[in-house]
């Protein structure tokens, strides 16, 4: 079997001779400077450019071989599975339009190397947000008085499916690995991680609940149509880039705000042929009995001890018969772990999950991280299901 024949029969829960590596190697590569490059036919280089830009350096370990070569080419070199196309090929599968006729006006200035100010001036009024490396120094929605403003971005914003640039991302991956594309979040995470923060959204459920949760069915109903494009286009896998930490979000909100909208999108996009997983990176234990009212086939970047707060037999009881994507906490490519305790891990994942495992870095390799590991995780899969 090829790779992307051997991911498909682990989602349809087919027989196959082992497990597939697919390591997201992203922050690793761009963290340590490398020069990416977008495939041929792909016109936009802006995507690329604003990973280079959003990532710190670092004086990693990159081994002589890998240095001047693009992440795709990193990826068949080491032998692993490519999974997302917008972070290894700078190719964005969705992406966003304003109307024409919105009298929408978008300003953007750099203030500082590596920070844009961005100021968005709608009928409704303005909002301003500072961006540096990619994350939000001063976020858009302030308060409860700017959820009209944002409302009106939505409404005046279109969802389109680049079906060139997924051509060329299914050339690209050939059979080493299957193209997924990973959506925006959901309405209570893009609260908290696009448009207002951590505090300020927690302070708006306690004090202006009414407000925010008219403002979440907006954001709700501009979802609908980002889920008919999806529905409707010919990806496979689609990932709900969730980035869930129960340090942030209680098992109440979970249960509230998370639960009922994930399985109403993933109904819809299981109506239409497509598998489903959801990213949940950080500590997971309070939430975990939760796990099980999900109906998403897979859970991608679960971190288990010693870097997460969660054991693999925690894991596989919250799990049942769920997928297992990634696994491999990340510290297990740091120099002051010993690579017995990263073939112990491993191998525990092998016994816990099986097959029903995809197996990865959870959540990724770090620009720090040795890549040259990666060849020891092959051996164990190798010695393990011969």
């Amino acid at each position: 079997m090829t790779t992307r024949e051997k991911i498909l029969a682990t989602f349809r829960r087919e027989s196959r001779n082992d497990v597939v590596w697919q390591p997201r190697l992203y922050y690793w590569y761009y963290g340590n400077g490398l020069q990416n490059r977008v495939p041929e036919g792909y016109p936009d280089t802006d995507y690329m450019e604003s990973f280079s830009e959003n990532f710190p350096k670092y004086d990693g370990y990159v081994p002589t071989y890998l240095q001047s070569k693009s992440m795709i080419d990193v990826y068949r070199i080491m032998d692993a599975s490519p999974r997302y196309a917008d972070e290894i090929l700078g190719i964005r599968l969705l992406y966003q339009t304003l109307n024409a006729d919105s009298k929408i006006v978008v300003n953007e200035e750099r203030t500082a190397p590596n920070e844009r100010v961005i100021t968005t001036k709608t009928p409704e009024g303005s909002l301003r947000e500072v961006i540096t490396q990619g994350q939000h120094k001063e976020f858009p929605v302030k308060g409860p008085e700017d959820f009209t403003i944002m409302a009106y971005i939505l409404e005046h914003t279109k969802v389109h499916f680049d079906a060139n640039a997924f051509r060329i991302a299914e050339r690209e991956f050939g059979d080493d690995g299957i193209v997924t594309a990973m959506l925006p979040r959901s309405p209570i995470q893009r609260l908290i991680i696009n448009y207002m923060g951590l505090e300020n959204t927690i302070m708006a459920l306690h004090f202006h609940t009414e407000e925010i949760e008219s403002f979440m069915e907006d954001i709700d109903q501009w979802d609908d149509e980002l889920y008919r494009t999806v529905g409707d286009s010919p990806v496979q896998i689609v990932n709900f880039g969730e980035n869930i930490d129960a340090n942030l979000i209680s098992p109440k909100l979970f249960s509230k705000y998370h639960v009922p909208y994930y399985n109403k999108r993933v109904d819809h996009l299981h109506d239409k042929g497509k598998f489903c997983h959801i990213h949940m990176d950080g500590s997971l234990k309070p939430i975990l009995p939760l796990i099980k009212e999900l109906n998403f086939d897979a859970i991608e970047a679960p971190t288990p001890e010693p870097q997460g707060d969660v054991t693999i037999p925690d894991l596989k009881r919250a799990f049942g018969d769920k997928i297992l994507i990634d696994g491999i906490p990340a510290l297990l490519f740091e120099k002051q772990y010993s690579v017995d305790e990263l073939i112990t891990t491993t191998k525990h994942l092998f016994d816990f999950f099986g097959k029903n495992l995809i197996l990865g870095i959870s959540d990724e390799l770090a620009p720090t991280g040795n890549i040259e590991r990666s060849y020891i995780v092959q051996e164990a899969i190798s010695k393990y299901f011969s």
